[in-house]
């Protein structure tokens, strides 16, 4: 129940935590295989790649001829993680840990959400979306990742440097991060926040460079990626198989990805896609206006929003970034963010049905993985489009209108004195 000054009694936190419990029950089920979802393991990644990683990281090197080791050095510390529970197996460790993120993550948000001018909109955008994309998000090291980004965006009015030291550390982990950075205010939470954040990224990057050899290998290893075919440039080659397109789909660095003519070209719009996409936010970042407490994660939201709907790669696990950045946005009651949040919850439901459940469709792709790609990134697209907007009318536009000035209507009197005589 909600009080007078906006907060939830400790009765009204009650269904909140049940349906958390359950939901993440579920997913447990999933992960240890007591319940089969259809399609794909997609726990076979942490049992095969992340265990056989975890091996090697543990004799001190990092993966050196391995190409699909292509994450930040940092990424070592999740993949070594599980070694904190020995009692446990790898895989149930690893569970158990993406479990703890998961609560972690929730605690923030309805700790953030109980507090005057906030709202339980975030913990409720994230007690539904991990369950929606299933098992993925706890078969992938990018929920730990989300609770580091997460946990700065919602330290960020409080403290700038601890925002920039997580995005900083989070950046080392798996790049993105960095981009929670995009809409801090000007002037001092600037700079504090930048400067920590690249001194907490290179004091990272220099003791896992002198802890391990192979630490920057990772920048070698995408060179030769293709277009994955979860992306929204791959729909050009799932319709160009019907028309004859020799190309094929297959794994390559990880991942089912297109390989064949055109690729290139399609890969490289995707890049220049995405330079666009920052080029816009630079300009709304040289004009913007007005810094609202929203702003920060508003921007963040949009900045990753783009990055991941115009990406050549588009994993299922991404969404997790996007569902995490979204629940930050609507903590905030004054946030407008709502509508492309609530769209990212429904391409978060198309993802499970994309992966694993009919994946089969995707890759081979037939119209019902056609279908099932142009709903996802269609939201996507429509999600990113309706942030933009949102922020640039929030803080550029409605405020330029503001100083104007309200337009004075001439009265019947002064529209007589100037009106203009017609020659004859």
């Amino acid at each position: 129940m909600t009080g007078a000054v906006g907060t939830v009694s400790h009765d009204g936190l009650r269904k909140p935590i049940a349906l958390w419990a359950l939901t993440r029950a579920l997913i447990l089920l999933c992960v240890f295989k007591i319940v089969v979802i259809p399609g794909p393991d997609v726990t076979s990644d942490v049992e095969q790649i992340y265990q056989g990683w975890y091996e090697v990281l543990r004799t001190g090197t990092y993966p050196l001829d391995d190409v699909t080791w292509q994450y930040p050095p940092a990424a070592a510390l999740a993949i070594l993680a599980p070694a904190l529970m020995p009692f446990l197996g790898y895989s149930s460790a690893f569970f158990v840990l993406a479990l703890l993120c998961d609560a972690f993550v929730f605690g923030l948000l309805v700790y953030t959400g109980r507090r005057p001018s906030r709202s339980m909109r975030g913990a409720w955008l994230w007690l539904a979306g991990v369950p929606l994309l299933g098992p993925t998000a706890y078969s992938r090291y990018d929920l730990m990742v989300t609770a580091v980004a997460v946990a700065g965006l919602l330290a960020a009015l409080r403290s700038p440097a601890v925002l920039g030291a997580l995005a900083g550390f989070g950046a080392t982990l798996k790049v993105w991060p960095v981009l929670v950075l995009a809409g801090t205010a000007r002037g001092r939470a600037t700079l504090r926040s930048w400067t920590t954040a690249v001194g907490a990224a290179a004091g990272v990057l220099a003791l896992c460079v002198l802890a391990a050899p192979g630490a920057l290998a990772f920048l070698g290893f995408q060179r030769d990626r293709g277009t994955e075919v979860e992306s929204l440039g791959a729909l050009v080659f799932h319709v160009a198989r019907h028309f004859g397109w020799p190309g094929e789909a297959r794994m390559n660095y990880g991942s089912i990805e297109f390989l064949g003519p055109g690729v290139p070209a399609v890969s490289t719009a995707a890049l220049l896609l995405t330079i666009a996409a920052f080029g816009w936010l630079l300009v709304w970042r040289l004009r913007a206006r007005r810094h609202t407490t929203t702003t920060t994660a508003d921007a963040a939201f949009v900045a990753v929003l783009l990055f991941t709907t115009t990406s050549r790669v588009i994993s299922p696990q991404y969404m997790i970034w996007l569902v995490g950045l979204g629940a930050v946005c609507l903590v905030y009651r004054a946030s407008r963010m709502r509508r492309p949040a609530y769209l990212v919850l429904w391409a978060t439901a198309v993802t499970q049905f994309e992966f694993p459940v009919w994946f089969s469709h995707v890759s081979h792709s037939d119209p019902l993985g056609i279908a099932l790609l142009l709903v996802r990134n269609g939201l996507l697209v429509a999600a990113s489009v309706s942030a933009c907007r949102i922020l640039w009318r929030q803080t550029v536009t409605e405020p330029r209108l503001e100083a104007a000035g309200p337009v004075r209507i001439p009265a019947q009197a002064d529209r007589e004195k100037v009106r203009v005589p017609v020659s004859s």
